[in-house]
């Protein structure tokens, strides 16, 4: 069992059968660097202070929540009157409906939790919809109150367990048509679509998050390093910038894409063949 703190404790049901479970976040923070602006001749970090336009610095017990319902007009909201229509945790994620693994568009995803039997008594049953998801290729959806609001959620197997992943609202997703209506519907050129999809064929292979590395957070990392050596002294770089493409360039499409392909292509180098003994060459003349 994983040591962290389960986010949710209760059951899935489906029809009549229930199955005690937890979920656990299946992400983590922490990567990311984070800084705070500091007062650079004290060191000492900033704060803010909560002010009011025209009125200036305000105390914590004078403010209160409040929702624009028209601009620059507010209905002002007492903390119990918040707290009073917050959904209770229910214990229990009802799967209404299942839909096909790849129906469901990518932008709908928010964040993934890992599901396990909360009990040896709940793992039949567990592995029994775990597999029954499998078999179908399909992802249950449900409802799941959590924190005082509700979810739309999806389940689907994961390896020995199960995935939930808490989706967003149609209203939270943008449509895409807004920004992709001025893409034109022309067909591509048949050559060269043959030459790219060749050169995805080349670049196949498993995915390996390991493999990808923030380089941006890696070099914050090593430049707060050389910073703390340096005794805060700047720190200048001494490497040339790499050329960065111009967007006024025109590429030749085709030949980019056949160089790729062919570079792509190329197989493991060889062992060199012995090399022949050179030509024995005629005597040079003397010069006069």
């Amino acid at each position: 069992m994983a040591a962290a703190r389960a986010t949710w404790q209760g059951q899935i049901r489906l029809a009549l059968v229930s199955i005690p479970v937890e979920i656990y976040p299946a992400t983590k923070s922490g990567a990311s660097v984070q800084f705070r602006q500091i007062h650079e001749p004290t060191g000492k970090p900033i704060r803010y202070e909560k002010v009011a336009p025209g009125v200036g610095a305000v105390d914590a017990d004078e403010i209160k929540k409040g929702y624009e319902f028209e601009k620059g007009e507010y209905v002002l909201l007492e903390p119990e009157e918040i707290e009073a229509v917050k959904l209770e945790s229910k214990k229990t994620l009802e799967l209404t409906q299942f839909v096909d693994a790849d129906e469901i568009d990518v932008l709908y995803f928010e964040k993934p939790y890992f599901v396990v039997p909360a009990d040896d008594l709940a793992e039949e049953a567990f592995v029994v919809l775990r597999e029954a998801l499998r078999r179908s290729k399909k992802v249950g959806i449900g409802q799941l109150a959590m924190r005082g609001r509700e979810y739309v959620v999806s389940i689907k197997p994961c390896g020995r367990g199960m995935v939930l992943e808490t989706l967003r609202y149609a209203d939270e997703v943008r449509r895409a048509q807004g920004y992709f209506r001025d893409i034109g519907s022309t067909k591509p050129d048949a050559e060269l679509l043959e030459l790219a999809t060749a050169l995805i064929d080349k670049k196949t292979k498993p995915f390996d998050a390991d493999a990808f590395k923030d380089r941006y957070v890696d070099a914050l990392k090593a430049l707060v390093a050389k910073k703390r050596k340096a005794k805060g002294k700047k720190i200048v770089s001494t490497d040339e910038d790499e050329a960065r493409p111009s967007g006024s360039n025109v590429v030749d499409l085709m030949a980019a894409l056949k160089k790729s392909v062919e570079s792509g292509a190329r197989a493991p180098a060889k062992k060199a063949a012995p090399k022949k003994a050179p030509a024995k060459r005629a005597p040079a003349k003397k010069r006069a």
